[in-house]
């Protein structure tokens, strides 16, 4: 890639500028032309989750709420590692956001927890972790 001149690495603000621009006029479809529109030297993927993950104007920061946090361990429970479903019950929050959240804080208690000698946390005790089918889940998340 970097013989074709892509840039690769950290964003500057100098290149948010220009894909915000970008998406504002025309829209988040059409990704594949969002580089050349923008004048950014970034492949398309990147820019898609430059605007997915960051600059999306309805992106929520910061703490995750009490509330939040408990829906996320009960879903968690239901559909194990799906963050995109998982996210897509938090107004606000990429499922990047939320995968990100859960490495850091409740996977860390579980590993805690067992080095303490302790089976489970207490907040993940007598669960076990469904893989049910597509229906399913619809069924399940209209019940949340």
């Amino acid at each position: 890639m970097e013989s074709l001149g892509v840039i690769k690495g950290a964003w500057s603000q100098k290149e948010d500028a220009p894909l915000r621009k970008c998406v504002e006029k025309y829209g988040e479809g059409k990704r594949h032309l969002v580089p050349p529109i923008a004048g950014l030297n970034r492949c398309r993927k990147s820019c898609r989750l430059r605007w997915v993950n960051y600059l999306k104007p309805n992106i929520k920061r910061g703490e995750f709420a009490l509330d939040e946090v408990d829906l996320v361990i009960r879903l968690h429970n239901l559909l194990g590692n799906r963050w995109s479903l998982i996210a897509g019950r938090l107004p606000g929050r990429t499922a990047n956001d939320v995968k990100n959240y859960w490495h850091t804080h409740h996977f860390k208690k579980k590993v805690q927890f067992r080095e303490e000698g302790r089976n489970k946390p207490q907040t993940h005790s007598k669960t076990k972790v469904l893989k049910p089918s597509a229906l399913q889940v619809l069924q399940n998340l209209a019940k949340v």
